[in-house]
């Protein structure tokens, strides 16, 4: 995805990839590959991913605490007490 024409490539091939991920789950057909590549795909180019859940849970089961974004980048990381024991 860094060389710019694999790059351009990918780009214009998007809407397709993703109507045939999608039309694939829509009709039960396993293409583990391509829609692995597409959350890969997804996820290499965003800013912020939405792993709020996920941050909790691993706070709720190991403590691994977690960084608010709301707050801005300079906020602490955190753990919070979810069941109150």
């Amino acid at each position: 995805l860094l060389d710019d024409e694999f790059s351009a490539d990918v780009q214009k091939s998007q809407p397709s990839w993703r109507r045939t991920v999608a039309f694939a789950q829509a009709n039960g057909i396993a293409i583990p590959a391509m829609s692995a590549s597409l959350s890969y795909f997804d996820a290499y180019r965003a800013a912020e991913l939405p792993l709020n859940l996920t941050q909790a849970q691993r706070d709720y089961f190991g403590s691994h605490t977690y960084q608010r974004n709301d707050k801005g980048p300079d906020t602490p990381f955190v753990h919070t007490d979810w069941i109150h024991k």
